[in-house]
């Protein structure tokens, strides 16, 4: 027993010492480990207070969003450690005064331990921090972004201006700097230039450069300069809003502000340029002296031209190899004496020039450039003649205004700046100042000139000197109340008179003198009647009557109008088709309303309509245009749109109809002349129709090349398209569809999807269709590839945006081009995708209102990587139902919360 108890005591004895040795060796290696545990505290703090500043400057990129509450916490936990982390700094860098002596090696081996804990804390903060920001985070503006433009050195008047302003830019006391000179004397050359300087560049935190709109507008420029602050506040539309961003973005820097092209004052508090600012500055380029003045300045710099040195040496530049052909150089000085110094003409005239091969063509170059030697002219004057020089330098069969020759005619206009394209397809525009040079190039010429007093708030009419010899006269947007009694303008051929609402007398004689007149529009004048002179109007091709609300009739003898084209009386007080437009054959253009008070009184149940319509409108037949515009609802209208209806199915050149047909009977005749109206037509209008299910009964074939369709107010509709009987793709030109008040609409497409249906359709939008229950049919969604737009309102039976039913098997790319989705007032619409599964690459943003059962979004925590905003109620959004944990807290951030 003794052995045994002795025996059991040395073995507890040896597991004790090993157990102490175990102890005390940790005990060394803690204390032996404290350099490389502190080593490996810094490098791991460094990497996560990196991490914090990352997910910061997030945050403050967007300050129109609020913070998630996930990575708020987050940041608060960072400050606790760091401030763990300088407390365990502090005790090491203390110890090492003391060289951390072997006896406080109990000392050194608890302060290693701790560090090598705070080390783990730190990794797995770090770790977490990593749901909310990316390895890479997008870069803060560029100090300067560079623009293309031409150097100055070699143009001394435009490098002198770019070295005084740099004077003026050293000036700690100059804060504003106004820049000033006419059109085309090199103001934006000048701006772009110090935009890019080097020495300039260093002086400041960032440059910024912008070209203020030609409307002055606060909200344009405030959007090129969030653009280049990359600044986001998408949703907010509030210019005190972003301008106090912009002013908070700029806030503690030394900024340098490049406002170019500014044609009226700014106030630039209102834009969000604080005034303030230590160091900063503002550089404004101008056409007029006074913006300078009235935006307070400290310092002008006026552009002088260039010198003839100078312009001949740019002149040569921009000319090229032709500048050396045998006797041109004579010829090109005085070409580029004719430029003024001016560099934007001595650019346009040159390129003008570049092309003429032989001395010959130099020779008339010249003597076109010289068409009015005789004028004198200062500043705006020099833009003039080179207008001239350009329109003039046209061949002669471009000068002329032919339906065959229009697009050459606007190409070449465009080429030489006298217009602008436009945002909207197929326009184009002309901007005031060219506009102005325009009918000053008009007033000067012997063949064309013009009386322009628009929008003046005329009374009176001009004197009658005034209208001799003019050709064109523009009275519009006056308060006249009267006219000449009689006025020599044998030459007019466009008279304006549109909106003189209080109008109300056109003396007799007053057309008596006007054989030559071609275009007379009175759109919305007050007269009551026409006088008898206007039967001498001989040459007008295009007269204007359109919402004369008090003009009845039209003058008995107007068929002596025999060249008249276009007649618009819609909205007039002639409510009825009158018998004189039978007469007018050369007619392609017809606009006219009726209504139930043209019946008058009826004679063995017919209408004064019915008596006086037949072969009027099938005597046009040269029309290509006919708009009837007529209230649907009124019962009169079915009697008497069987007989308009057969004379317009005879109008083999018309290519644009707008007109009702109540209950059409698609029979013989007609069937095939309204098919060969939509069969060339760009857009479709299906307005209150009644009698058709869907617009496939207008025939596939009809309307396959349309790009616009607009369905309202359709009671018998169901389908859009009706896919049955389809043996082709179906609308696969279509661009836009709108469908509004369409009480039986079940769903657009019915039957089999052919390949390519829908296949251009890039917005869709539908309004008020109770009945609806899908959008996407089987098949239908797959053909959408091109759809950007998508809108869905006021439709109570929509449960399901896209129906899982009819769409069992689903890429995840489907609506790759999505951009925009909106859901108002859809009460029982509970999904808009059953999962997250669809990629939703490019959807931007989705609205939702008034969807109270729709309690899921398909978005996770990885798809619609590219969503900006998600617009709604905030006691929607608080209903909402998650898949995926983190996927709220992603979303929060982009949400916009109306009450």
């Amino acid at each position: 027993m003794v052995e045994a108890a002795a025996a059991a005591l040395a073995v507890e004895a040896y597991r004790d010492g090993r157990n102490l040795i175990s102890y005390v060796t940790k005990k060394l290696d803690y204390a032996d480990d404290l350099e490389k545990n502190y080593k490996r505290l810094t490098e791991e703090a460094d990497k996560l207070f990196a991490r914090r500043a990352d997910v910061e400057a997030q945050v403050r990129k967007d300050m129109m969003k609020r913070i998630t509450k996930e990575c708020d916490a987050w940041i608060s936990r960072v400050r606790v450690i760091e401030q763990e982390v300088l407390e365990l700094e502090n005790e090491f860098k203390k110890g090492t005064k003391r060289t951390w002596r072997k006896r406080r090696i109990l000392s050194r081996s608890t302060l290693s331990r701790r560090m090598a804990n705070k080390c783990e804390e730190l990794h797995s903060l770090w770790a977490e921090g990593r749901v909310e920001t990316d390895v890479v985070v997008e870069k803060p503006p560029e100090p300067v972004r560079v623009i293309n433009s031409p150097r100055t050195e070699n143009k001394p008047s435009l490098h002198w201006a770019i070295e005084e302003i740099r004077g003026h830019l050293r000036d700690r006391n100059v804060k504003r700097i106004g820049l000033w000179g006419t059109l085309g004397i090199g103001k934006t050359t000048i701006m772009h230039n110090l935009n890019n300087d080097e020495e300039i560049a260093n002086m400041f935190d960032i440059v910024i450069s912008v070209s203020v709109s030609e409307d002055n507008s606060i909200e344009k420029l405030q959007r090129a300069i969030l653009r280049r602050l990359k600044l986001n506040v998408e949703g907010n539309n509030d210019q005190s809003e972003v301008a106090w961003r912009i002013s908070k973005e700029l806030e503690n820097k030394r900024y340098l502000f490049l406002l170019d092209e500014v044609s009226e004052t700014l106030e630039l508090h209102r834009v969000g340029i604080p005034e303030d600012e230590m160091d900063s500055k503002v550089v404004l380029a101008s056409r007029y002296e006074h913006v300078c003045y009235d935006m307070e300045v400290d310092e002008f710099v006026n552009v002088k031209r260039l010198s003839d040195f100078d312009a001949w040496k740019m002149f040569r530049e921009k000319v090229g190899r032709n500048i050396n052909l045998p006797g041109v150089e004579e010829i090109a000085r005085l070409v580029v004496n004719e430029c003024a110094g001016l560099p934007l003409l001595i650019d346009r005239v040159a390129r003008n020039f570049r092309k003429k091969d032989n001395i010959n063509l130099w020779r008339d170059g010249l003597r076109s450039l010289r068409r009015w030697p005789d004028i004198k002219v200062q500043g705006m004057e020099e833009v003039l003649e080179f207008l001239k020089f350009c329109y003039d330098d046209l061949d002669d069969e471009t000068q002329k205004i032919s339906r065959d020759r229009g697009h050459s005619i606007l190409s070449d206009l465009l080429d030489v700046s006298l217009l602008e394209r436009s945002k909207k397809m197929k326009h184009v525009r002309m901007n005031k100042v060219i506009r102005n040079m325009a009918l000053k190039i008009s007033s000067d010429s012997k063949d064309s000139t013009f009386l322009v007093k628009a929008r003046e708030g005329l009374q009176e009419p001009p004197t009658e000197e005034e209208w001799k010899g003019v050709s064109g006269i523009s009275l519009m947007d006056n308060k006249l109340h009267s006219l000449p009694e009689a006025v020599d303008c044998e030459d007019l051929r466009t008279l304006l008179l549109q909106r003189n609402h209080e109008l109300t007398l056109i003396p007799e004689s007053f057309f008596q003198s006007m054989p030559k007149l071609q275009v007379l529009d009175l759109h919305g004048c007050g007269c009551r009647s026409l006088p008898s002179s206007i039967s001498s109007l001989t040459s007008l091709t295009a007269l204007y009557l359109n919402s004369c609300r008090d003009l009845m009739e039209l003058p008995a003898d107007m068929k002596a109008l025999r060249k008249l084209e276009v007649l618009d009386i819609r909205g007039s007080g002639i409510n009825y088709l009158p018998v004189q437009i039978g007469h007018l054959l050369q007619l392609r253009c017809l606009r006219i309303s009726l209504s139930n008070s043209c019946i008058g009184s009826l004679i063995q149940g017919q209408s004064r309509f019915a008596q006086i319509s037949q072969n009027i409108i099938s005597r046009l037949r040269w029309l290509e245009e006919l708009t009837i515009d007529v209230d649907p609802h009124n019962q009169w209208w079915d009697g008497v749109v069987k007989t308009i209806t057969k004379e317009v199915a005879t109008l083999t050149r018309l290519t644009s109809l707008s007109f009702c047909f109540p209950s059409v009977d698609y029979g013989e005749g007609v069937d095939h002349a309204i098919k060969k109206v939509l069969a060339e037509a760009d857009a479709f209008e299906l307005i209150r129709h009644k009698g058709i299910s869907s617009i496939s009964e207008f025939g596939i074939e009809s309307i396959n090349k349309m790009r616009g369709c607009l369905i309202e107010g359709c009671t018998d509709i169901e389908f859009i398209i009706d896919g049955t009987h389809a043996t082709e793709p179906s609308l696969g030109c279509l661009e836009k569809m709108v469908i509004k008040n369409a009480p039986r609409l079940a769903s657009i497409f019915a039957g089999p999807v052919h390949s390519g249906s829908l296949g251009r359709l890039t917005t869709l939008s539908i309004y008020k269709c109770p009945k609806l229950l899908m959008i996407f049919s089987c098949g239908v969604i797959q053909q959408l590839s091109e759809l950007q737009h998508l809108r869905v309102e006021e439709c109570h039976e929509i449960r399901e945006i896209i129906m899982r039913v009819e769409n069992s098997i689903l890429e995840p790319g489907s609506l790759p081009k999505l951009k925009t989705l909106i859901l108002i007032d859809l009460p029982k619409l509970r999904s808009i995708w059953v999962d997250n599964s669809l990629e939703w690459a490019s959807l931007e943003g989705i609205t939702v209102y008034m969807c109270q059962s729709l309690i899921r979004l398909p978005f996770g925590k990885s798809n619609a990587s590219n969503l900006r905003y998600i617009k709604g109620q905030r006691m929607w959004w608080r209903m909402l139902e998650w898949e995926e944990d983190g996927t709220e807290g992603r979303l929060q951030s982009l949400c916009i919360f109306s009450q």
